[in-house]
């Protein structure tokens, strides 16, 4: 595309820099890829779920790969729905080559980025809130009057990268009231509820307050009043200060989250954590209030932060299957009941913290023979429906019978976990 528009001479209506636009459609063309294999995720899941043969998935697997997709119809019509809306990262930013910039300082000592302008030969100048000097390829992102400068650093100098794991094997639990809970039984991170239930109630006030702002300068506008109505707009209906909230918001969740993990890394060398890029629908249709305090996208943030921290500090992370880890007993293994924070066992007579519960589960979960990583769930609730019933009727565990055997041949345990 760039080779194109040099060719039939489109780039000389941008009015830029060649280094500017060619950079802009770099990260166009990336925001496309990145949103077309995002679609291929969804697409894979739908092919998994309409066919049971292999050689019918392969298939269709191997012509997403190719991008052949468009030539077969359930493929096309799967990418339609999946792929009908991108999103753009070039309306407000801009890339800048590392030759391309340079910082100085001035005489009160403060400093200076120059990049080039639109003009030929002549830089613009930002002042920095920093002493460190950018280096590398910056990304200019102009946001609410602001200009962030975004450049990348050398995770291993960072100074938490320095900081050694722990010697042991650990299984967490991501929860709400908590980030995160270790199979020991300490919770980490128990800010989380906290934030996330007060940022819920202060955004379904503030929410109020907007729309009934939205509607008096709605029927402003219908009575002719477009004055007034503009006034509203304006002043009280602007995103500025809510963006700059919400980004505060993410920053102490991120916190949270970030410290949670780095004190479980600080006794584990090897952590035991659910496969949070899976999606799991509820069968309850939750209210906005409750949606909001789920906060969906605390879980991306978890598994960010897990997987970012064990690779600087050197610790390993190994996903496992959850299904059924909250709903079962890590003592006998039957099924029970769950209600808030507690987990009953009838076989048992106990009642366990659930997430603690879930937790142990989770670390025994590595080392199962029969339940791997891509189990279905409901394979997974008959596997331990037949544990249950062999230990009622004590039954030696190891079981010959066909289908056990057919399950372990069809779903073999791929993760590696060290001894404690």
């Amino acid at each position: 595309m760039r080779d194109r528009w040099l060719a039939d001479g489109t780039h000389l209506q941008f009015g830029v820099l060649a280094n500017a636009w060619k950079e802009t459609v770099r990260d166009a063309m990336a925001d496309i890829a990145a949103n077309l294999e995002g679609a291929k995720v969804q697409v894979r899941r739908a092919v998994t779920q309409r066919t049971d043969d292999p050689a019918e998935r392969k298939r269709m697997f191997t012509a997403l790969k190719a991008d052949q997709w468009a030539g077969d119809p359930f493929l096309a019509r799967q990418m339609r729905k999946h792929w009908k809306r991108g999103r753009n990262h070039t309306l407000n930013q801009i890339v800048v080559r590392a030759d391309k910039h340079h910082a100085i300082t001035d005489a009160r000592g403060r400093l200076w980025l120059a990049v080039p302008g639109l003009e030929r030969r002549k830089m613009v100048r930002i002042p920095l809130s920093t002493t460190a000097v950018p280096t590398g390829t910056l990304r200019l992102i102009l946001r609410g009057g602001r200009v962030e400068v975004h450049y990348q650093i050398d995770a291993s100098q960072m100074r938490s990268s320095q900081r050694p794991c722990g010697q042991r094997t650990i299984g967490v639990d991501k929860g709400y009231t908590e980030a995160l809970t270790d199979s020991d039984g300490q919770p980490h991170g128990v800010r989380l509820g906290m934030l996330l239930a007060s940022e819920s109630d202060r955004l379904k006030e503030r929410n109020r307050r907007r729309a009934k702002l939205r509607s008096i300068a709605n029927n402003a506008a219908l009575r002719g009043d477009h004055a007034k109505a503009h006034r509203i707009k304006t002043n009280n209906l602007g995103t500025v200060k809510r963006d700059r909230q919400a980004a505060r918001h993410r920053a102490k969740m991120r916190t949270e989250i970030f410290t949670a993990v780095h004190r479980v890394v600080d006794e584990a060398a090897t952590v035991i954590a659910e496969d949070l890029t899976k999606r799991f629908a509820g069968r309850k249709t939750l209210g906005k209030n409750m949606n909001r305090r789920l906060a969906a996208w605390t879980k991306g943030v978890t598994a960010e932060a897990l997987r970012n921290v064990s690779e600087r500090r050197g610790s390993a992370l190994v996903p496992v299957n959850a299904a059924y880890t909250s709903q079962t007993c890590h003592r006998c293994g039957a099924f029970g009941r769950r209600s808030g924070d507690r987990f009953h066992c009838t076989p048992c007579g106990v009642v366990w913290q659930a997430d603690v519960n879930a937790a142990i589960n989770i670390l025994h979960r590595a080392g199962d023979p029969d339940i791997a990583l891509h189990t279905p769930h409901h394979t997974v609730k008959q596997i331990l429906q037949d544990r249950t019933d062999r230990h009622r009727t004590r039954l030696p565990v190891q079981d010959s019978s066909p289908a056990i055997a057919e399950r372990r041949a069809n779903h073999p345990n791929r993760s590696t976990t060290s001894n404690q």
